[in-house]
């Protein structure tokens, strides 16, 4: 059975959550909707979840978007575009300009995502592609008065948005999840390639904006911005782990290695502390995320060493 979710911000700032069918993807995923002067959403989930956004949609009484606004083509946060794109003719799909030849022909996206997700890929379901003529380069003057703001940490093709009702920042700065007993959970989102030069430069350009609030992909909102400075040195400690593991395994990356990361990141790691408060299958997801992560960490390692 369907059923909108909708968690007012502000008067006029709604995230809505997405849930695709699988365990543990609860108060996970989300897209934005500014509704105003301007309206437009800011991500739109995966494809599966399409129904679900633009039944809030309607529940919001939004008959009309001047933006779709996309931080990277990730099927997270972008699988649903060519649906969303088809109920909303007149909005612009405001993406990195890396990001249009996928979304118009996202038959190598779609390819990489099972690679790299396998089921859960499946369960997200395919990209539907757009429209060229409806793509437009996340620069210059922009509906909304947004300004793009290039975060390639997370993915070369990344974009966070500022604008009157707070930054939207993706997964530039990690991922960000409230636990009902008050307290944050906090963790990287590195996967394969990663570089972290790139990833801290990222969360530094958008500090330096001083934004009022983050407005985060995974998940809700904050008016912390200190949580990007906490998420930059958290970064800098899981080098030095991954780093200082990797070392000891005679710089072998396997998935034994992976592991024995892990396990020395839960215990050290106070910003991973608030993991025993989820639902065991939103740990299981955890624990998959938190891997994949690594993997990333430890890829720039041997890339380094290959250098």
């Amino acid at each position: 059975m369907l059923k909108a979710l909708i968690h007012p911000v502000d008067s006029d700032l709604f995230l809505i959550e997405l849930r695709p069918p699988l365990p543990g993807f609860e108060a996970f995923i989300s897209a934005w909707l500014v509704k105003g002067g301007t309206t437009y959403l800011v991500d739109v989930g995966p494809a599966v979840t399409a129904p679900h956004l633009l039944m809030a949609l309607d529940e919001l009484g939004v008959q009309h978007l001047d933006a779709i606004y996309l931080t990277h083509i990730h099927i997270d946060h972008a699988g649903a575009i060519g649906q969303i794109a088809e109920a909303f003719p007149e909005a612009p799909i405001v993406v990195h300009p890396k990001g249009i030849d996928h979304l118009v022909d996202p038959a190598r996206l779609w390819e990489g995502t099972l690679k790299t997700l396998a089921d859960t890929a499946r369960a997200y379901g395919p990209y539907l592609p757009v429209s060229r003529a409806r793509c437009v380069p996340a620069e210059g003057d922009l509906p909304g008065n947004l300004a793009a703001i290039a975060t390639p940490g997370h993915a070369p093709h990344h974009i966070s948005y500022l604008g009157a009702v707070g930054l939207f920042v993706g997964e530039a700065g990690g991922v960000r999840l409230d636990l009902p007993n008050g307290d944050t959970y906090l963790r990287p989102a590195t996967p394969p390639r990663f570089i972290a030069d790139i990833y801290l430069s990222s969360i530094a350009a958008v500090e330096a904006l001083h934004p009022r609030r983050l407005l985060y992909g995974h998940y809700g909102a904050t008016e912390d911005v200190r949580f990007l400075t906490r998420h930059a040195d958290q970064i800098r400690r899981w080098m030095e782990v991954v780093a200082t593991v990797w070392e000891r395994n005679e710089r072998t990356a396997d998935g034994g290695v992976v592991d024995r990361c892990l396990a020395q990141l839960l215990a050290s790691d106070e910003d991973l502390r608030g993991l025993g408060c989820l639902n065991a299958q939103a740990q299981t997801r955890e624990h998959g995320f938190l891997r994949n992560s690594i993997r990333g960490m430890l890829g720039e390692l041997t890339s380094r060493l290959g250098s």
